[in-house]
């Protein structure tokens, strides 16, 4: 139930190349407090509920709990979520022994693109491809409940 994170920015387009899946994404939030955040999730055809508990120091831990429910409650649900669904779609790319979801964002936040991953410790090593940019782990802008309420394409750049 810890998920230990990394986020980074990507800087070209080269992980498209080498990703072995691809998802739609639609993502709401029934909340979206710093402190706990109550997720669903439409990924394919399947549904989740995620909740999530507040980041530490680093940001890179927290509190995860999530479940699948049927596709028809997700839809259902996601009706109710706060104004500012997410839309985006995930590739999954292999490097060396981990894998990276790769989110490339539409609708109110075109234009950004994020890659996360996860670990088994904090200070666990990994190989960095050369497509991944800056890290963002610690900076809450980058975290899907505040891009929700808070969209890229608002940012002043």
């Amino acid at each position: 139930m810890l998920e230990i994170e990394r986020k980074f920015l990507v800087k070209s387009d080269d992980f498209k190349a080498v990703a072995f899946a691809k998802n739609q994404i639609a993502q709401g939030y029934l909340n979206s407090h710093p402190e706990r955040t109550v997720r669903i999730r439409i990924k394919g055809e399947s549904g989740f509920l995620t909740i999530k508990g507040k980041g530490n120091e680093s940001g890179v831990s927290r509190l995860e709990w999530e479940t699948e429910i049927p596709l028809t409650e997700a839809k259902s649900l996601i009706k109710l979520c706060e104004n500012g669904v997410i839309d985006k779609i995930r590739y999954e790319v292999k490097a060396g022994n981990h894998i990276f979801e790769v989110d490339e964002f539409f609708g109110d936040n075109e234009g950004l693109v994020v890659a996360e991953i996860e670990l088994q410790s904090e200070d666990e090593t990994f190989e960095k491809p050369e497509w991944l940019g800056q890290e963002v782990t610690n900076d809450e802008r980058y975290y899907n409940a505040f891009l929700s309420n808070h969209p890229y394409t608002t940012w002043k750049k």
